[in-house]
């Protein structure tokens, strides 16, 4: 259950983080140095700190894969149905997972959610 918790968190963090990367980079900042900034306040997060940059640069080959977060956030949904949690968000970021698989993305790292923005 604990495993389950991590995940959910992940999941909005990882979606959050893709969403903060991509509108920077329309805007024409130097995420780079914006990561570097916001890094040092309350955005900071071990997502932020070891993915942001990796992000920035489209490197996915390393961490946790897509596959393997479905497999959990599946599991994660079925236990909300079975304990009446309600886990809107998450739901709505496994369907982008499968966005990411369907691009091609299964072994990718979960912090790929970025590429459906792109």
């Amino acid at each position: 259950m604990a495993k389950m918790v991590n995940q959910i968190c992940i999941a909005g963090l990882v979606q959050g983080l893709s969403e903060a990367i991509a509108f920077g980079q329309k805007a024409g900042l130097d995420m780079n140095q914006v990561l570097d900034v916001i890094g040092k306040g309350a955005a900071q997060s071990w997502q932020l700190d070891n993915r942001g940059k990796t992000m920035v640069a489209d490197k996915f080959d390393f961490g946790f894969a897509v596959d393997w977060m479905r497999k959990d956030l599946g599991l994660v949904l079925d236990e909300a149905k079975r304990n009446g949690a309600r886990l809107p968000v998450t739901a709505l970021v496994d369907q982008f997972y499968a966005d990411v698989q369907a691009m091609g993305g299964q072994r990718w790292d979960t912090s790929s959610l970025i590429k459906r923005l792109k």
